[in-house]
């Protein structure tokens, strides 16, 4: 069987590309194909498969910006030997040149980051962005096959990279229904209680890194200070991620009232039981090559407003547009669609319904079985 190298920096479950990246690798050393995987961290579940072989790359002073050059070495040698003997390589983004499969997951063509913090973290992040932009460009112009993760990436890899279309082809993230399905009203009502969140209020999720401004929390944040001037505006903003500045919107929570409107959590590992419940989810991210996070919340039920200009917005059928934010800028819009929702909150969820059962029969292993097809293999 043909075998298979995997160039990522981490094959974990916890979400993003690491979960896309985990998917295929599980898929395809599940099929008895040899699969060696190039990474800084892998799965041990996964690591102890007996076909797949694990090459560890050192993250110096485990830091993932000090990482990427010798994960990018080490990935182009294991490739350029894999190619030889009649394999498949797949790197992601710059991550690795390697002339095989590129899986695009994110595109910095298409967005250029605003750090905060200190002028240190703002010096590494444009440096950061520099060379993400040319390893990036270098590595998808060289690929045979570019499988992208929505048409919006697809659109960036054509109209911003120069990648030929017949090059570039779009697959779709799966999902895991038993993590992330609808819950029932016992299982919402028991799930608040362990979460410690009220019985009587709808709750509305963020879920996003708090360190730069493109997921759009501020956007966020001006919508619901503006809710909550209304004495009829009932619902708790539950924040789930970390960053730089988080430490600041607690503080302007804070300093707007809004302590018992907003909840910080920051990190959490249990995401699927916060989808599950939770009412509603907000992302009115600036860039978003997919947004697997909106997709997971969707698949547990949840009315998602998202951005028009997300990935995974194409995904939305026509009854569900006025979900999409034509402008992540906009508070208004943002906060008058918060408003309609609220007066039939389970009108939504009825409406999402069908949408949040067709993404559920899209598994991980099917998507796995699209990417091969799509870079010319056998499932």
């Amino acid at each position: 069987m043909t075998g298979w190298t995997l160039v990522t920096g981490d094959f974990v479950t916890t979400g993003g590309m690491d979960r896309a990246n985990y998917a295929l690798a599980e898929y395809l050393a599940a099929s008895g194909r040899p699969v060696e995987l190039v990474a800084h961290r892998v799965a041990p579940e996964l690591a102890a498969r007996p076909n797949v072989t694990v090459r560890v790359v050192p993250k110096p002073l485990g830091a993932y910006a000090l990482g990427r050059f010798p994960l990018a070495w080490a990935g182009a040698e294991h490739g350029r030997v894999r190619l030889a003997a009649g394999g498949r390589v797949v790197v992601n983004g710059g991550n690795a040149l390697v002339a095989d499969v590129n899986w695009v997951h994110y595109v910095h063509a298409a967005y250029r980051p605003t750090a905060a913090g200190s002028w240190r973290n703002r010096l590494k992040a444009r440096i950061t962005d520099r060379l993400n932009r040319r390893e990036e460009r270098r590595a998808v112009r060289a690929a045979r096959v570019v499988v992208c993760n929505s048409e919006v990436t697809r659109r960036a890899m054509i109209d911003k990279l120069g990648v030929r279309p017949e090059r570039a082809v779009t697959v779709y993230y799966g999902c895991d229904a038993a993590k992330f399905h609808p819950a029932t009203d016992a299982d919402r009502a028991a799930l608040r209680t362990k979460l410690g969140w009220p019985a009587d209020r709808p709750v509305v999720a963020f879920v996003g890194a708090l360190g730069d401004r493109r997921k759009g929390f501020d956007t966020v944040f001006a919508a619901w200070r503006e809710l909550s001037k209304s004495p009829d505006w009932d619902a708790v903003l539950v924040v789930v991620g970390t960053g730089a500045e988080l430490p600041l919107w607690e503080r302007r929570a804070a300093d707007a009232g809004l302590t018992d409107r907003v909840r910080f959590l920051g990190f959490r590992s249990d995401v699927p039981d916060l989808l599950r419940a939770a009412d509603a989810l907000v992302s009115p991210t600036r860039y978003e090559a997919y947004g697997l996070g909106v997709h997971e919340a969707l698949c547990c039920g949840l009315p998602a407003i998202v951005s028009a200009g997300a990935g995974v917005a194409e995904r939305y059928p026509a009854d569900l547009a006025d979900l999409l934010l034509p402008d992540p800028e906009s508070a208004a819009d943002l906060a008058a669609r918060l408003r309609h929702w609220r007066l039939t909150p389970d009108a939504y969820r009825r409406r999402v319904a069908p949408f949040s059962e067709a993404l559920r029969a899209g598994t991980w292993d099917a998507m796995a079985r699209n990417f091969l097809r799509a870079v010319g293999e056998a499932t």
